[in-house]
């Protein structure tokens, strides 16, 4: 039975770790590996790690420290960043990640979803989509940290997507990155319609309120967010947190 979700998004550049706004702006908060064994302690449902400079520079996702923060975490593992075809994907797999992210690679060759569905299933295929809202309410697609428009009907890419394979669907607004004034919930609301398999939403959780609420009116749903778990206070301390376990059993609590 599928059940809703709290993840944690790193973001690494130049294997360090970073939080950014809006995609760009980012500060440095840490090394990822020693974040990865806090939230272990702190027992996660699953971790999400995105190498953000990987595809934007043409880089081969970084295998060695892949497999580094794989053989260190004791939940589930997705990775993102510079996966452009299947035998890469596999690799990462191979590592002991349980899902890899596409993203440019999936909206330039969504074959590549179905290609590697096939050998390793669905479950461990996701694919994440970057928006932003338009003026008159529907939202474009971006990839490449938010710099490269791409022409295609979010919402038809989705129905692609889900018939070529993806196990999830995640979908991050680009403008409430970093913000912390909450999820974008009339784009959820659309979503939850539309979307026929696991569904994440990410971008602007500022509170334990924030993912509540989503998880109470949309649940089965994965709540992930970056910057609510790793500041702390209304000065942004860097602090790696996540809800303790009274604190999970309220947010799935109605």
């Amino acid at each position: 039975m599928l059940r809703s979700r709290v993840i944690p998004v790193l973001l690494v550049r130049d294997k360090g770790l970073v939080k950014t706004t809006k995609f760009s702006d980012d500060k440095y908060v840490g090394d990822p590996l020693n974040a990865v064994r806090i939230f272990n302690e702190k027992e996660a449902d699953e971790l999400t790690i995105f190498d953000i400079d990987a595809t934007v520079h043409g880089n081969e996702p970084d295998y060695k420290t892949i497999e580094n923060w794989a053989a260190e975490c004791r939940m589930p593992l997705c990775y993102g960043g510079g996966i452009k075809t299947a035998e890469q994907a596999l690799k990462i797999l191979s590592l002991g990640v349980e899902k890899v992210a596409l993203s440019a690679a999936a909206i330039n060759n969504p074959q590549l979803i179905k290609v590697i569905a096939q050998q390793v299933g669905n479950q461990s295929v996701v694919v994440v989509l970057d928006v932003k809202k338009k003026l008159f309410g529907s939202y474009k697609v971006y990839t490449h940290n938010g710099k490269k428009a791409v022409d295609i009907d979010l919402f038809d890419f989705i129905k692609t997507v889900e018939s070529l394979g993806a196990g999830e669907i995640v979908i991050n607004n680009i403008d409430l990155d970093g913000s912390m004034k909450g999820y974008d919930l009339s784009l959820l609301k659309k979503l939850k319609a539309a979307v026929s398999i696991p569904l994440t939403i990410c971008g602007g959780a500022g509170s334990h309120s924030d993912l509540k609420h989503v998880i109470s009116t949309y649940s089965p749903i994965g709540v992930a967010a970056g910057s609510l778990f790793v500041f702390k206070g209304k000065y942004r301390a860097v602090l790696i947190n996540y809800p303790n376990s009274s604190e999970k059993n309220s947010l799935f609590s109605n």
